[in-house]
Protein backbone atom coordinates (compact mmCIF):
# COMPACT_ATOMS: atom_id res chain seq x y z
CA UNK A 1 0.00 0.00 0.00
CA UNK A 2 2.61 2.54 0.94
CA UNK A 3 5.12 1.76 -2.02
CA UNK A 4 2.00 3.19 -3.89
CA UNK A 5 1.80 6.16 -2.59
CA UNK A 6 5.34 7.07 -2.35
CA UNK A 7 7.64 7.42 -5.02
CA UNK A 8 10.87 4.52 -5.21
CA UNK A 9 12.85 6.97 -4.70
CA UNK A 10 11.93 8.34 -1.81
CA UNK A 11 11.08 11.85 -0.75
CA UNK A 12 13.33 13.66 -3.36
CA UNK A 13 12.12 12.12 -5.87
CA UNK A 14 8.93 12.69 -5.05
CA UNK A 15 9.83 16.55 -4.74
CA UNK A 16 11.13 16.49 -8.23
CA UNK A 17 7.61 15.04 -9.54
CA UNK A 18 5.76 18.18 -7.68
CA UNK A 19 4.28 20.54 -9.54
CA UNK A 20 6.21 24.21 -10.03
CA UNK A 21 4.44 26.54 -7.88
CA UNK A 22 5.21 23.65 -4.84
CA UNK A 23 8.45 24.09 -6.02
CA UNK A 24 8.91 27.39 -5.63
CA UNK A 25 7.02 27.40 -2.30
CA UNK A 26 9.37 24.94 -0.84
CA UNK A 27 12.14 26.99 -2.03
CA UNK A 28 11.44 30.09 -0.27
CA UNK A 29 10.68 27.95 2.97
CA UNK A 30 13.83 26.62 2.43
CA UNK A 31 15.60 30.11 2.31
CA UNK A 32 13.32 31.28 4.91
CA UNK A 33 14.88 28.62 7.08
CA UNK A 34 18.15 29.20 6.30
CA UNK A 35 17.67 32.93 7.16
CA UNK A 36 15.98 31.75 10.58
CA UNK A 37 18.36 29.40 11.96
CA UNK A 38 21.57 31.76 11.07
CA UNK A 39 19.88 34.76 12.84
CA UNK A 40 18.88 31.94 15.99
CA UNK A 41 22.86 30.89 16.10
CA UNK A 42 23.85 34.60 15.86
CA UNK A 43 21.62 35.92 18.47
CA UNK A 44 22.35 33.08 20.55
CA UNK A 45 25.68 34.44 20.72
CA UNK A 46 25.24 38.36 21.04
CA UNK A 47 22.65 38.32 23.45
CA UNK A 48 24.23 35.93 25.64
CA UNK A 49 27.35 38.01 25.78
CA UNK A 50 25.75 41.42 25.89
CA UNK A 51 23.61 40.10 29.11
CA UNK A 52 26.80 39.23 30.80
CA UNK A 53 28.26 42.27 29.91
CA UNK A 54 25.25 44.19 30.87
CA UNK A 55 24.65 43.10 34.57
CA UNK A 56 28.75 42.87 34.97
CA UNK A 57 29.57 46.18 34.51
CA UNK A 58 25.89 47.87 36.30
CA UNK A 59 27.83 45.67 38.94
CA UNK A 60 30.80 47.20 38.68
CA UNK A 61 29.66 50.54 38.58
CA UNK A 62 27.93 50.85 41.41
CA UNK A 63 30.94 49.31 43.62
CA UNK A 64 33.31 52.07 41.93
CA UNK A 65 34.47 54.71 44.50
CA UNK A 66 33.69 57.78 42.64
CA UNK A 67 31.92 58.63 39.22
CA UNK A 68 35.34 59.04 37.18
CA UNK A 69 36.71 55.68 38.51
CA UNK A 70 32.88 54.09 37.36
CA UNK A 71 33.51 55.44 34.06
CA UNK A 72 36.72 54.64 33.61
CA UNK A 73 36.14 50.78 34.13
CA UNK A 74 32.99 51.22 31.69
CA UNK A 75 34.94 52.81 29.04
CA UNK A 76 37.24 49.75 28.73
CA UNK A 77 34.52 47.56 27.72
CA UNK A 78 33.34 48.84 24.04
CA UNK A 79 31.27 45.76 22.97
CA UNK A 80 29.14 46.14 26.41
CA UNK A 81 25.60 47.80 26.12
CA UNK A 82 26.30 50.31 29.19
CA UNK A 83 29.32 51.41 27.27
CA UNK A 84 27.47 53.68 24.67
CA UNK A 85 24.84 54.30 27.46
CA UNK A 86 27.35 55.79 29.82
CA UNK A 87 29.67 57.55 27.46
CA UNK A 88 26.32 59.34 25.78
CA UNK A 89 25.33 60.68 29.74
CA UNK A 90 28.91 61.64 30.74
CA UNK A 91 29.61 63.56 27.58
CA UNK A 92 26.38 65.51 28.50
CA UNK A 93 27.22 65.72 31.84
CA UNK A 94 30.32 67.15 30.76
CA UNK A 95 28.49 69.58 28.29
CA UNK A 96 26.43 70.54 30.89
CA UNK A 97 29.36 71.40 33.33
CA UNK A 98 30.69 74.04 30.93
CA UNK A 99 27.51 75.50 30.53
CA UNK A 100 26.93 79.49 30.55
CA UNK A 101 23.76 79.27 32.62
CA UNK A 102 22.43 80.15 36.19
CA UNK A 103 23.80 77.62 38.81
CA UNK A 104 20.17 77.05 39.90
CA UNK A 105 18.89 76.17 35.88
CA UNK A 106 21.85 74.76 35.19
CA UNK A 107 21.11 71.49 37.43
CA UNK A 108 17.77 71.26 36.54
CA UNK A 109 18.14 71.45 32.94
CA UNK A 110 21.06 69.13 33.67
CA UNK A 111 18.86 66.27 35.49
CA UNK A 112 16.35 66.58 32.61
CA UNK A 113 18.94 66.75 29.54
CA UNK A 114 20.90 63.65 31.48
CA UNK A 115 17.33 61.47 31.68
CA UNK A 116 16.80 62.39 28.35
CA UNK A 117 19.96 61.27 26.78
CA UNK A 118 20.10 58.05 28.72
CA UNK A 119 16.38 57.15 28.00
CA UNK A 120 17.47 57.83 24.38
CA UNK A 121 20.58 55.43 24.83
CA UNK A 122 19.06 52.69 26.24
CA UNK A 123 16.33 52.48 23.48
CA UNK A 124 19.14 52.38 20.60
CA UNK A 125 20.76 50.15 22.77
CA UNK A 126 17.36 47.67 22.87
CA UNK A 127 16.75 48.79 18.88
CA UNK A 128 20.25 47.43 17.88
CA UNK A 129 20.02 43.66 20.13
CA UNK A 130 16.54 43.60 18.92
CA UNK A 131 17.41 43.97 14.94
CA UNK A 132 16.48 40.75 12.64
CA UNK A 133 14.29 39.58 15.31
CA UNK A 134 11.46 40.85 13.47
CA UNK A 135 12.66 38.10 10.59
CA UNK A 136 11.83 35.46 12.73
CA UNK A 137 8.28 37.01 13.95
CA UNK A 138 7.48 36.90 9.95
CA UNK A 139 8.85 33.19 9.87
CA UNK A 140 6.92 32.08 12.70
CA UNK A 141 3.45 34.06 11.44
CA UNK A 142 4.15 33.85 7.62
CA UNK A 143 6.03 30.16 6.89
CA UNK A 144 2.51 27.85 7.83
CA UNK A 145 0.41 29.81 5.57
CA UNK A 146 3.18 30.04 2.40
CA UNK A 147 3.33 26.03 3.03
CA UNK A 148 -0.52 26.15 3.43
CA UNK A 149 -0.62 27.62 -0.12
CA UNK A 150 1.58 25.08 -1.48
CA UNK A 151 -0.30 22.24 0.11
CA UNK A 152 -3.43 23.61 -1.50
CA UNK A 153 -2.48 24.54 -5.11
CA UNK A 154 -0.81 20.72 -5.06
CA UNK A 155 -4.27 18.97 -3.72
CA UNK A 156 -5.90 21.43 -6.44
CA UNK A 157 -3.59 20.04 -9.04
CA UNK A 158 -4.34 16.49 -8.10
CA UNK A 159 -7.71 16.64 -8.01
CA UNK A 160 -7.65 18.54 -11.74
CA UNK A 161 -5.31 15.39 -12.93
CA UNK A 162 -8.19 12.97 -11.65
CA UNK A 163 -10.64 14.78 -14.20
CA UNK A 164 -8.04 14.33 -17.12
CA UNK A 165 -7.66 10.80 -16.17
CA UNK A 166 -11.28 10.05 -15.17
CA UNK A 167 -9.95 7.89 -12.37
CA UNK A 168 -10.52 8.22 -8.90
CA UNK A 169 -7.95 5.60 -8.43
CA UNK A 170 -6.13 6.06 -5.00
CA UNK A 171 -3.15 5.34 -6.37
CA UNK A 172 -3.56 7.95 -9.06
CA UNK A 173 -3.87 11.23 -7.14
CA UNK A 174 -2.14 9.64 -3.55
CA UNK A 175 1.35 10.76 -4.90
CA UNK A 176 0.46 14.41 -5.65
CA UNK A 177 -1.50 14.56 -2.38
CA UNK A 178 1.46 13.48 -0.54
CA UNK A 179 4.19 15.91 -2.24
CA UNK A 180 1.43 18.63 -1.70
CA UNK A 181 1.24 17.87 2.23
CA UNK A 182 5.14 18.37 2.30
CA UNK A 183 4.63 21.65 1.92
CA UNK A 184 2.29 22.48 4.87
CA UNK A 185 4.94 19.73 6.61
CA UNK A 186 8.05 22.36 6.43
CA UNK A 187 6.38 25.10 6.54
CA UNK A 188 5.06 24.21 10.09
CA UNK A 189 9.19 23.01 10.83
CA UNK A 190 10.32 26.82 9.86
CA UNK A 191 7.64 28.24 12.11
CA UNK A 192 8.61 26.17 15.20
CA UNK A 193 12.00 27.07 15.96
CA UNK A 194 11.33 30.65 14.83
CA UNK A 195 8.41 31.16 17.17
CA UNK A 196 10.46 29.44 20.28
CA UNK A 197 13.65 31.50 19.56
CA UNK A 198 12.02 34.33 19.53
CA UNK A 199 10.41 34.45 22.77
CA UNK A 200 13.23 33.01 23.94
CA UNK A 201 15.15 36.27 22.63
CA UNK A 202 12.36 38.60 23.90
CA UNK A 203 13.54 36.92 27.88
CA UNK A 204 17.10 37.77 27.16
CA UNK A 205 16.62 41.34 26.02
CA UNK A 206 14.02 42.01 28.84
CA UNK A 207 16.83 41.16 30.92
CA UNK A 208 19.57 43.39 29.61
CA UNK A 209 17.15 46.33 29.64
CA UNK A 210 16.55 45.74 33.41
CA UNK A 211 20.21 45.59 33.95
CA UNK A 212 20.61 48.78 31.59
CA UNK A 213 17.92 50.74 33.51
CA UNK A 214 19.63 49.65 36.67
CA UNK A 215 22.80 51.61 35.15
CA UNK A 216 20.93 54.79 34.59
CA UNK A 217 19.63 54.58 37.56
CA UNK A 218 23.13 54.39 39.26
CA UNK A 219 24.46 56.80 36.83
CA UNK A 220 21.92 59.28 37.86
CA UNK A 221 22.46 58.98 42.08
CA UNK A 222 26.22 59.33 41.84
CA UNK A 223 26.00 62.57 39.59
CA UNK A 224 23.78 63.70 42.52
CA UNK A 225 25.86 62.71 45.06
CA UNK A 226 29.13 63.48 43.28
CA UNK A 227 28.81 66.49 41.18
CA UNK A 228 29.34 69.97 43.24
CA UNK A 229 26.83 71.77 41.28
CA UNK A 230 24.25 69.27 40.71
CA UNK A 231 20.72 69.62 43.15
CA UNK A 232 21.04 67.35 46.14
CA UNK A 233 18.03 66.60 47.99
CA UNK A 234 17.15 67.79 51.56
CA UNK A 235 16.16 65.56 54.55
CA UNK A 236 12.33 66.24 54.15
CA UNK A 237 12.43 65.27 50.22
CA UNK A 238 14.89 62.08 51.23
CA UNK A 239 11.55 61.27 53.95
CA UNK A 240 8.92 61.92 51.56
CA UNK A 241 10.82 59.88 48.38
CA UNK A 242 11.11 56.92 50.86
CA UNK A 243 7.11 56.97 52.48
CA UNK A 244 5.96 56.58 48.85
CA UNK A 245 8.48 54.00 48.23
CA UNK A 246 10.71 55.23 45.57
CA UNK A 247 13.90 55.26 46.48
CA UNK A 248 16.21 58.71 47.04
CA UNK A 249 17.88 59.76 44.41
CA UNK A 250 16.27 57.43 41.54
CA UNK A 251 13.28 58.31 39.51
CA UNK A 252 14.02 55.55 36.70
CA UNK A 253 15.97 57.07 33.69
Amino acid sequence: MLETLTPQGGIFDMLSSATTTVKIVLSVLACMSLASWSIIFFKIFTLSAARKEAARDASLFQEAENLKTAMRTVSQNKSSPCHPVGMQAFAELMRMEEADLDPAEKARVAMDNIRRTLHQAVSAELGMLTKSLSFLATCANATPFIGLFGTVWGIMHSFHSIGLQQSAALASVAPGISEALIATAIGLAVAIPATLAYNFFLGYIRNIERELIAFSGAFLNRTQREVNWMPKRDKQAQSAAQSSGQPSGQGGY
